[in-house]
């Protein structure tokens, strides 16, 4: 297959954007309707625990299936993001199945490490200084929600 050009890469990549845009915002959605719907009441059972286990390594494998109908970067921002997904769902779920200051923060930890692995990927679409700039303010913005991660609690 013969090599893309920068501007077929980039197209590609903001289809997938647009794609994944509304599994990202229906993740984030459910993760914090989850999160903080369950907080409030006593920690749930073991059972319960480990089915929403399962069901979210479920999850995870279809949304790695979907990534497979992308190539080059939207492929990879689109692992990045179902990866991000499983990992906040994980946090979400261990907060809600041990709710603590700690396992609060562990959620909205991952989240901010989730958005950046993203925001990482999206400015691979970029060269030069700009993907520089891109990466850098990706940066600053994992370290501003994890402070504010902190401090929230």
């Amino acid at each position: 297959m013969p090599p893309k050009n920068n501007q077929s890469t980039i197209d590609e990549a903001k289809k997938s954007e647009k794609t994944m845009n509304g599994f990202g915002v229906i993740a984030i959605a459910l993760g914090v309707a989850l999160s903080s719907g369950a907080m409030a009441g006593p920690p749930m059972t073991k059972d319960v625990y480990t089915a929403e286990k399962e069901r979210i390594k479920t999850e995870f494998k279809a949304q790695k299936e979907r990534c497979n109908s992308f190539s080059g970067n939207a492929k990879d921002i689109c692992l990045a993001e179902a990866k991000g997904n499983q990992d906040v769902a994980e946090a979400d779920l261990d907060a809600r199945h041990k709710p603590s200051k700690d396992s609060r923060y562990k959620a909205n930890a991952a989240k901010a490490n989730a958005e950046y692995e993203v925001a990482k990927e999206k400015c691979d679409d970029q060269a030069g200084n700009a993907k520089d700039i891109c990466l850098k303010d990706a940066k600053a913005a994992e370290a501003a929600a994890k402070a504010n991660a902190r401090k929230g609690d």
